[in-house]
């Protein structure tokens, strides 16, 4: 009834807002005005449900707005088995013998173009094992094996490898596909976001794990490690989502919380100082529930409990699970994709451990001169601020 030609439904104000009558209630009436997350209605089905109401439904069939169906921009993550001169970048080369080690040979070639020699080890430069090997121990360990149990599951293929060798490509190659993501992709999330707690033991301690996650596309923004569960500050929690998806959501999802509340209204307003929707009144029954945050919540105990404690806030398995979930683990929910494929991520090649971890020599390069610049200005910082104190008693 809404899409038929009465003039008396719809009202136009301006070009981006409009007034429709309610169906139910004749004195009542609808606002629809467009938003940086498209056409938002005032009515409660569109509040409640975050889709698509019949008002706006209306005003697509009567052609007054234009049908927005915009597929999320794609960030395409080359794979490494292409092969290229890592000196001049040329594909004009030859075979040029074998490059061998204890445990393995590697194909050389000669550059017909600078005639340099080189391997194509793609990121795996130096290591005794094929990247094969190194990919599907990561893999396994992240499914939920423990240490030992992955190098017994791969010493059965015939490959003596120690778990003191897992650990150490576990922590070298999350630390470079997290710096490697964080600076060169912005995942296209939706606009609900969820955050929730789960406690977990640090070295013998009780500390909690505090997490973010998007609504639409399951992707795990952000997470931080705190000491207390009531008196903690989230704004970190929040500031670094924002930072990772360059974006704030309209509606966010959490418990009863004051944590959240706090650092919600301190971080989430926006350029005009308004407040998107926070949903701090979740229950089991119904539609406001956190669900999702507590499947996810189950996910990271699951990898938990076998490793019986983590040893330091800042653990690689906890960066490497998030990296796991949101790029490695196909969801059911999501048809069998990954979190990263519905925020437009794709990532070329068969093994993604292996495109991921081959990451180009520039830049890791690149990583770490920001590494080292990060460390010496804080190196710096904590010097100066030593010499102001002791020697003038100075305090900034």
């Amino acid at each position: 009834m809404i899409a038929e030609r009465h003039p008396d439904q719809i009202k136009k104000i301006n070009k981006t807002k409009f007034m429709i009558k309610s169906q139910t209630r004749k004195q009542e009436e609808h606002m629809v005005h467009h938003t940086k997350f498209g056409w938002v209605c005032t009515c409660n089905d569109y509040t409640y449900r975050q889709k698509k109401c019949k008002h706006i439904f209306a005003l697509e069939f009567r052609g007054i707005i234009k049908y927005e169906d915009k597929k999320n921009p794609t960030w395409i993550i080359p794979s490494i088995d292409s092969i290229s001169c890592p000196f001049c970048g040329s594909e004009k080369f030859r075979k040029f013998g074998w490059r061998y080690n204890k445990k393995r040979k590697e194909q050389r070639y000669d550059c017909l173009m600078c005639y340099k020699k080189f391997s194509a080890n793609g990121g795996f430069k130096k290591l005794k094992y094929t990247p094969q090997v190194v990919t599907f121990c990561m893999n396994l360990y992240f499914y939920g094996l423990s240490l030992r149990n992955v190098t017994k599951a791969v010493n059965l293929l015939g490959v003596e490898i120690s778990h003191p060798s897992v650990y150490r490509w576990i922590v070298h190659y999350v630390w470079l596909m997290q710096k490697y993501l964080d600076y060169s992709i912005i995942p296209q999330v939706g606009s609900t976001w969820r955050a929730d707690e789960i406690f977990t033991k640090i070295k013998g301690k009780q500390r909690y794990l505090f997490m973010s996650m998007d609504d639409k596309t399951r992707f795990w923004i952000s997470k931080e490690v705190a000491d207390t569960k009531f008196h903690h500050d989230a704004r970190k929690l929040l500031s670094t989502a924002k930072e990772v998806t360059k974006t704030t959501p309209s509606m966010f999802i959490t418990d009863g919380s004051r944590v959240y509340d706090r650092a919600f209204r301190k971080e989430m307003r926006g350029k005009n100082g308004e407040l998107p929707i926070h949903v701090h009144t979740i229950h089991m029954a119904g539609n406001w529930n956190n669900n999702m945050m507590e499947r996810l919540n189950g996910e990271f105990r699951d990898r938990e409990k076998v490793m019986r404690g983590i040893k330091k806030k800042n653990s690689s398995i906890i960066s490497g699970y998030q990296l796991f979930h949101n790029y490695f683990r196909p969801h059911t929910s999501l048809g069998g994709k990954t979190p990263a494929e519905i925020a437009g991520i794709r990532i070329q090649g068969k093994d993604k451990w292996k495109t991921l971890c081959g990451i180009p020599k520039s830049v890791r390069l690149l990583l770490c001169i920001i590494f080292l610049s990060c460390l010496l200005i804080n190196n710096c910082a904590s010097l100066l601020w030593h010499l102001s104190y002791k020697r003038f008693g100075w305090s900034f």
